[in-house]
């Protein structure tokens, strides 16, 4: 029978076979671009959520930045290091939950993508992740981050569910993806199978579930207006366009003139 685990365990494992057709340099130069278009000099940069660390590697192969990522995975930031170590790169990884931030340091940028935002199921919860960040900024900082809308969700569905796979270390995964429109829910369960080399006997078998809240431009926007921050930029999928009710996926620019 299969066991249930946390979500980013067992799936750390398998995270880049999963993700790998997204393109972490294209991401790397969006974020490069947004940077430079909102702070004068940005030197040093925090990645909360940073997963396997993917991103924050292609964005140390720029080499204009001191970087630093951060998860609440431990099983993530050990993928993350290991990859740091094999690349030779220069990212400092570590575990952290971004809604419990300690670190004292503050950063140019911190920015938050692959829709991890959209894990925070309630206002307050986004309100408390707005608020820790103001620990790592100052007033001449920018909070940088992505979520995906119901439109996204309605079309993800038609690609992400029942995909399957192997993966090069002997696991293979099946994915069911489901969108509740009511509830703005949308739950991706994971079935995680540990093969012998044989790639077919099954050694061990689990199953993660990753549900997140969806929300609506406007909906964000009304949780933003409850904090200090002030909207710089609100842009739509990776362009530098104005986001709409229409966007995919609805990357914000936020400045805390108030931080302390």
């Amino acid at each position: 029978m299969a066991t249930e685990k946390p979500a980013y365990t067992t799936l750390a494992a398998i995270y880049d076979a999963v993700m790998e057709e997204v393109n972490y340099d294209f991401w790397a130069d969006y974020i490069d671009a947004l940077m430079l278009s909102h702070h004068p000099h940005p030197k040093t940069v925090m990645e909360l959520a940073c997963g396997t660390g993917s991103l924050a590697l292609s964005l140390d192969e720029l080499e204009c930045y001191d970087i630093w990522g951060t998860d609440k995975s431990p099983q993530m930031i050990a993928r993350a290091r290991e990859k740091n170590r094999q690349r030779m790169c220069g990212v400092d990884f570590s575990v952290m939950d971004f809604l419990d931030i300690t670190m004292s340091r503050t950063f140019d940028v911190v920015f938050c993508v692959f829709d991890s935002i959209n894990y925070l199921h309630t206002p307050e919860e986004i309100i408390r992740f707005l608020n820790q960040c103001q620990k790592l900024l100052t007033p001449q900082s920018l909070l940088i981050f992505d979520f995906t809308t119901p439109v996204n969700s309605m079309e993800a569905i038609n690609y992400l569910h029942n995909e399957e796979g192997i993966t090069e270390n002997n696991f293979r995964f099946y994915r069911s993806s489901t969108y509740n429109r009511d509830e703005q829910v949308h739950t991706n369960k994971f079935k995680i199978q540990k093969l012998a080399t044989d790639q077919e006997t099954v050694l061990d078998e689990c199953i993660e579930t990753h549900r997140q809240k969806i929300y609506t431009l406007q909906q964000m926007l009304a949780i933003i207006n409850q904090t200090a921050y002030n909207i710089r930029a609100k842009y739509s999928d990776f362009e530098f366009e104005e986001a709409d009710d229409e966007s995919l996926r609805i990357t914000m620019v936020l400045q805390c003139p108030n931080t302390q």
